[in-house]
């Protein structure tokens, strides 16, 4: 993977084009507070440099965790490292942002496709896909950004690749199944993460994986809090209800664990502002 240019720019602060217009042919209303956050054009760049930035741009100082960047590629790393070979192979990255996990899975499975809800970031995911590159801005500082490309790396088949706009908790049911499914931070920016979950089992074949990965950080802005999986004092029992707590005594009818393990991540806001956050990774495996 290169990345080129230093150029400094203003970051626009327009909307992309077409993204006003758009036909549903899902029933669930949108919040658009929050899903239109992931429309705007410094969301998609911030997503960009997340995926596709080197080490060596993306983290400039001497110290810090260089190696917690390239979480994209690390998630379907660990897919790859618990996928079998005996079942179907095919691949699918729900809440794919721009697409370097779901590009990444395609080294090793016949089929991999990439779905988000925004349309902004399927759109840079099918430009990816179709010329293998994409310019976009790095944070800098306030409205400045520095000019970058992201490549697709030349070894990956992009004709493997597929990319849709579409909504995880209500998805296509003419999708089929898979031999994999990834999951990563999607859960707890989900407004109904049960009925994502409650999906899992005709998703995945017997002897396929699921790999989700979430810091569990629930929010209101975008799910009910009658609607967490965790992150509450039960009302009845009095006991702590965690996400994990949950995903177990939901998927263990028919999953069962296959790895546990921290997965830490960083996300560049500006040139000297960072968020660091530890992932909960957990692999399952669908019982046969």
């Amino acid at each position: 993977m290169a990345t080129h240019c230093t150029t400094k720019v203003l970051v626009a602060g327009c909307s992309l084009v077409g993204l006003g217009v758009a036909i549903y042919w899902w029933n669930r209303k949108r919040d658009t507070a929050k899903d239109d956050s992931y429309e705007t054009p410094s969301q998609v760049n911030q997503y960009m440099a997340f995926h596709y930035a080197p080490a060596e741009e993306y983290f400039l100082y001497p110290f810090g965790p260089k190696e917690h960047v390239d979480f994209p590629k690390r998630c379907a790393e660990l897919c790859i490292k618990h996928r079998n070979d005996v079942v179907l192979n095919r691949a699918l990255d729900l809440g794919c942002a721009v697409g370097r996990s779901t590009f990444e899975l395609s080294r090793h499975f016949n089929e991999a496709i990439g779905i988000d809800f925004s349309f902004a970031f399927i759109e840079k995911c099918n430009e990816m896909k179709e010329v293998g590159y994409s310019s976009y801005v790095m944070p800098d500082e306030g409205k400045l950004g520095l000019v970058k490309e992201a490549f697709v790396e030349d070894d990956i088949d992009r004709s493997k690749v597929h990319f849709q706009q579409g909504d995880a908790c209500n998805l296509d049911p003419n999708l089929g199944q898979f031999g994999c499914v990834l999951a990563a931070n999607l859960i707890c920016r989900l407004p109904e993460p049960m009925s994502f979950l409650e999906a899992l089992p005709r998703l995945v074949v017997p002897g396929g994986i699921v790999v989700i990965t979430s810091p569990y950080t629930w929010m209101k802005d975008y799910t009910p809090e009658s609607k967490w999986i965790g992150g509450y004092i039960d009302p009845v029992s009095g006991e702590h209800v965690t996400g994990f707590s949950t995903l177990q005594s939901l998927l263990e009818p028919n999953f069962t664990l296959e790895e546990a393990l921290d997965l830490p991540f960083i996300i560049k806001e500006t040139h000297r502002k960072h968020q660091w956050t530890v992932a909960h990774a957990t692999v399952w495996k669908r019982r046969e």
